[in-house]
């Protein structure tokens, strides 16, 4: 996973301007590896379509990546031919690497590929970019998941996909639902921030860039499609399931660990939501409780069954100072991960030694309540132990939230980027030098 490159700012979102005449508003990339056979009725048709259907100037884009047939002729012949068609030649085979390139040197403001079979229905085409043009979405995708998509397709490749995007749910949070279909778009000003942290050069590029884009809180727009199983696919299906799968594996372990920059991406002020100052409301509070308020809810089962555990060995104080200390460092951990978003080693000791002030705080509490407890009663029933815990835990969690955030983590609010963050320009991406346009 690329970590040398710092998140960019990301633009606001707003209905993109006028073109320049000959400016493309559209670059529809077609990445080809051998593909003799259906490349020119694909490029016809598509043309097309967009000749008809699109109301801007559009390009396409033939990215041939390391095709042996007669592929580069064709797309030669082609681009020569159609004045809207241009080629693109990549000595080195990978449909990831092939759309990064294009996209990265493309002018137009609306980038998309599709597969260069066409079984998605060109009238998805239009409603795809819309949301890009208009500034409403960030990132746009074909999705045969939908409930009102048509799909014509085999059971087998139908079960691969519905467990592939199951899985990326269950690993990696996705709330996109297809993220294989071979339909997809994004504004290019996205693109120039998000294409540097994105390593896959291969299949796994688009669904990699997905789940980068939804963690870095952008809009990503679903079109139900009609699609048609085309039966002549080249794509090695269970190879590819495993390139994706340990795709999985390292984002998500980039993820996890904090080594991808991507919590947040800055915005201009106001754009988001998140932004948004509210009178009497700090920034991020209702974010921060609900986060406390999951994490601190299992905490307080590890607490209880850690406490149930040490109790059968040792007695009451020991058991609770035991249980508490354990539950309080993995409480600060998740706290410091999840609730006030911190990524990263730094200030993990610093982090949790202040926490472990604040367990303190929580120990005589409880401690207290436990004393008072058997100060009343020579040998009181497990039961009424536990109620006191729980009664002092609760108490004690509202003073930790409190210390939480106003001491150990004072500055992890969602608020605005720095001056010196919002004016950071994200380099630009290095484009691969084997590149040639052929036009």
């Amino acid at each position: 996973m690329r970590t040398d490159s710092s998140p960019g700012t990301l633009p606001a979102r707003e209905h993109l301007p006028a073109a320049d005449a000959g400016t493309p508003v559209l670059d529809v990339v077609i990445p080809v590896h051998n593909e003799e056979k259906d490349l020119q009725p694909c490029v016809r048709r598509l043309r097309d379509h967009l000749e008809r259907t699109f109301p801007y100037a559009f390009r396409i884009t033939i990215a041939d990546n390391a095709s042996t047939d007669a592929t580069p002729q064709m797309s030669r012949w082609l681009a020569a031919e159609l004045p809207e068609v241009r080629a693109f030649r990549l000595e080195h085979k990978g449909r990831g690497r092939a759309l990064r390139t294009v996209w990265a040197t493309s002018d137009a403001p609306v980038l998309a590929y599709m597969d260069v079979d066409l079984s998605t229905d060109l009238n998805a085409l239009l409603p795809l970019v819309a949301p890009l043009i208009s500034g409403h979405s960030d990132l746009a995708i074909g999705s045969r998941l939908s409930r009102t998509s048509r799909v014509v397709r085999g059971a087998k490749r139908e079960f691969i996909s519905r467990s592939y995007n199951l899985i990326l749910r269950g690993s990696l949070q996705a709330r996109f639902s297809d993220a294989q279909c071979g339909f997809k778009a994004i504004r290019r000003d996205i693109a120039q921030v998000l294409l540097p942290l994105v390593e896959d050069t291969g299949w796994f590029f688009d669904t990699e860039l997905l789940v980068l884009a939804e963690r870095a809180g952008l809009r990503i727009h679903e079109v139900p499609v009609d699609w048609v199983d085309d039966p002549d696919s080249t794509v090695h299906i269970v190879r590819t399931a495993t390139d994706d799968l340990k795709g999985v594996w390292r984002v998500g372990r980039a993820l996890a660990t904090g080594s991808l920059p991507l919590d947040r991406l800055a915005r201009p002020f106001g754009d988001d939501p998140r932004d948004r100052e509210i009178k009497g409301v700090p920034g991020g509070l209702a974010r921060q409780l609900v986060g406390f308020c999951v994490v601190g809810a299992l905490s307080t089962l590890c607490y209880l069954l850690l406490y149930s555990g040490f109790r059968l060995f040792t007695g009451s104080q020991i058991a609770n100072a035991l249980a508490l200390l354990v539950s309080a460092i993995a409480n600060t951990a998740a706290n410091r991960r999840l609730t006030f978003g911190v990524r990263g080693r730094g200030g993990a000791v610093r982090h949790q030694a202040q926490g472990l002030v604040v367990f303190g705080i929580g120990l005589a509490l409880t401690s207290g309540s436990l004393a008072a407890l058997n100060a009343a009663g020579s040998d009181p029933a497990h039961s009424t132990e536990l109620a006191v815990l729980i009664a002092a835990n609760l108490a004690a969690t509202v003073l930790r939230f409190l210390l939480l955030r106003a001491w150990v983590f004072p500055d992890q609010r969602y608020a605005p980027s720095t001056p010196a963050a919002a004016s950071r320009t994200p380099s630009p991406y290095p484009h691969d030098t084997d590149a040639r346009n052929h036009r």
